[in-house]
């Protein structure tokens, strides 16, 4: 009995059977002509008409930008420049394109191929004249003959290597190469399906293949086939073709093989070409397009072999990075295809690994997330597999889940940030806060801004509006508009820059409104000394978290001591005493800036109104220390750690208890 594809390549690559060619019996399929570009003369016209009216103009450009029905018209977001909103329109009935926006580019569907593929108009009537099939003739003229465009020559020469690679992977050589694909669960279907070839190790088989069909050397080398010294580019390696969204190919990557291979790089590809650009091509994603396109969605993995697993484990909208990292042409080359109008509708996964390198490729991305119209997520394997190792160890389905299982990149990064700090500790929080605050403070989505702020609050276990304020505080000094309660924009809400060496931080606006209770607090502090009960009030200066509002208090606590309790009056002394008390130039001057501003009152400030103003700055101290001691609770076993647990409850209750006596008395009742 014939053995079947799958168990004839396991035969195979264990030497039981002998290799036989992917097509035929050691030779190439009969019956196909390899079609060379034509030298010389001018294109006939009436085969231009041909090609204009047989050229589908929605189909070519669909092959590079998402188009939408839009009555007798379609539209999709211009490839020529940057934007949210579609405004490139195909008009197929009269086979027009036309950008309605920034760039206002328009034409034919030859002046598209033109466009798009930096071509001349030779070659993209050549290319489209291959995709839809006319034949071409060429009329000779006097004078200067014009020749084929190189491009069309390179895109000739790399199919034909593409062709030849993949032969080559049924050759005895290529017993590696095979066993290498089978112990990372791909058989014959699967390299046949991904046409994964083999560069043979001779080093100018390649070469020679090529140059029967008539290739100069030169056109070897321009198409990163050939190296300048005579020999194949690749040479004992696992070649995987890398194609354009309109399925030609561009160029290769190349997997080590051989102990004795002279290039130490596990994985090499292509040099730049005029057709190969490594930042500008995805490997896979001329078979991810189309179901990028339907799901809005695009799966970013780390090489080849991923790509693989994840298309035969069914998540079809992966695609990889071509020997480079992931970088801002690759995002506006998904964006395109995606052709979201609504912009936060799609999305795009990175898997990383999880270990530090994969941190660090996901810190690199999150610096380019602004990039993005989609939102953005990550999808780590917890035992740090890629793809490929998960789909061999786990099966296709945990291919599934992992993707499933994406976490959006900004929680991520945060998430990782926190890590680096102690969260028992109040120091500890504070660190974390503001180093994560930028984070918050940088996202794209103004909606997201308020959501994010409560989960980083709650990761810290700390009082929302001071979580909501150094998120402010983040975006003033980035330059950015932040984002208040409501979604709204405000202006940067910081007077001043951060002073140089140990000295205190901004200064705060006074019309902060997240810091409205500790700045009236301390003007009452500075102008009605003589209401606060003794203690003043039972404050401290941990209840001021601006730390300019703290040094204020810092001044006043030492400026009473100084004068004792019978020199505390309101008059122009105290104030004095207190700039006196002050380490600082600019706190002597917010400390003269509290004395002039105007309390928000109408006639006499009372005793009640100071205690109510202490009772409500006190208020969100507590409030602060009960979401910690939750956000401990948490994190704490209660059967492991029961005394621990327990005391902390104990804890709880006395605060619960504390902040409903401050509530009454921050409201004006009477105790």
């Amino acid at each position: 009995m014939e053995p079947t594809l799958k168990h004839r390549w396991i035969l195979e690559v264990s030497g039981l059977l002998p290799s036989r060619p992917l097509s035929g019996e050691g030779v190439a399929p009969s019956g196909v002509e390899h079609r060379l570009p034509s030298v010389g003369g001018r294109i006939n016209e009436e085969d231009i008409a041909a090609v204009r009216d047989r050229a589908r103009i929605e189909e070519v450009v669909g092959s590079y930008v998402t188009l939408r029905s839009a009555g007798g018209t379609m539209k999709g977001l211009c490839p020529f420049h940057d934007e949210k909103t579609p405004s490139f329109q195909v008009t197929p009935s009269r086979g027009y394109w036309y950008c309605f926006g920034a760039c206002a580019e328009g034409g034919d569907v030859i002046d598209f191929m033109r466009k798009i593929d930096n071509l001349s108009f030779v070659e993209a009537v050549e290319r489209l004249a291959d995709r839809v099939g006319v034949q071409l003739r060429y009329t000779d003229e006097t004078g200067p003959r014009l020749e084929p465009g190189a491009r069309s020559r390179l895109a000739e020469a790399l199919r034909l290597a593409a062709d030849f690679f993949v032969e080559q992977l049924s050759s005895p050589d290529a017993m590696t190469a095979r066993q290498f694909l089978a112990e990372r669960g791909f058989d014959r279907e699967a390299a046949e399906r991904f046409d994964v070839g083999f560069a043979p190790r001779d080093g100018r088989a390649l070469l020679q293949h090529l140059r029967g069909r008539r290739f100069s050397d030169q056109e070897l080398v321009s198409s990163g086939l050939a190296r300048e010294s005579g020999w194949d580019f690749f040479q004992g390696r696992a070649v995987w073709p890398i194609r354009d969204s309109g399925r030609q190919v561009v160029g290769f990557g190349a997997r080590r093989l051989f102990d004795d291979d002279r290039m130490p790089a596990k994985y090499i590809n292509t040099p730049e070409t005029l057709l190969y650009k490594k930042s500008q091509v995805l490997y896979g994603l001329e078979r991810a397009r189309t179901a990028i396109s339907k799901k809005s969605q695009a799966v970013v993995v780390e090489g080849y072999t991923d790509v693989m697993a994840a298309h035969l484990s069914g998540v079809d909208t992966a695609v990889a990075s071509c020997g480079t990292a992931f970088g801002d042409d690759h995002a506006r080359l998904l964006r395109r295809l995606m052709g979201n109008h609504d912009a936060f509708r799609g999305e795009v996964i990175f898997t990383f690994d999880g270990d530090e390198a994969g941190q660090a490729a996901a810190l690199k991305v999150f610096a380019g997330d602004q990039n993005f119209v989609t939102q953005t997520y990550v999808a780590i394997e917890p035992t740090g597999l890629d793809p490929c190792d998960l789909r061999l160890q786990r099966g296709d389905a945990a291919v599934r889940e992992l993707v499933a299982r994406r976490v959006p990149l900004y929680r991520f990064v945060m998430s990782n940030l926190l890590q680096q700090h102690d969260l028992d500790r109040v120091d500890g929080r504070l660190a974390a806060l503001r180093a994560a605050a930028p984070l918050v403070a940088s996202i794209r989505d103004n909606g997201l801004v308020a959501g994010y702020v409560r989960e980083l609050a709650g990761l810290l276990g700390m009082d929302i509006e001071e979580v909501r304020a150094e998120v402010m505080r983040a975006a003033a000094r980035s330059g950015r508009r932040s984002v208040t309660r409501r979604g709204t924009t405000a202006d940067p809400r910081l007077t001043a820059e951060p002073a140089v060496g140990p000295a205190l931080p901004l200064l705060p606006s006074p019309g902060d409104r997240l810091l409205t209770t500790e700045r009236q607090t301390a003007k009452l502090l500075i102008q009605n000394p003589n209401l606060f009960p003794d203690a003043w009030d039972g404050l401290t200066t941990a209840d001021f978290t601006h730390p300019a509002y703290a040094a204020v208090f810092t001044a006043v606590e030492k400026a009473s001591v100084e004068v004792g309790a019978a020199g505390v009056t309101p008059d122009t002394e105290w104030v004095h005493q207190v700039s006196a008390a002050c380490e600082a130039d600019e706190i002597r001057s917010l400390v003269a800036s509290l004395a002039v501003e105007p309390l928000p009152v109408h006639g006499e400030v009372t005793v009640r109104y100071a205690i109510a103003n202490s009772a409500a700055l006190q208020l969100l101290t507590v409030m602060r220390t009960i979401a910690a001691l939750k956000s401990k609770l948490q994190r704490t076993n209660p059967v492991e750690e029961q005394h621990k647990y327990n005391q902390m409850f104990s804890e709880l209750v006395v605060l619960e208890a504390r902040r409903k006596a401050l509530h009454t008395r921050s409201i004006g009742a009477a105790d």
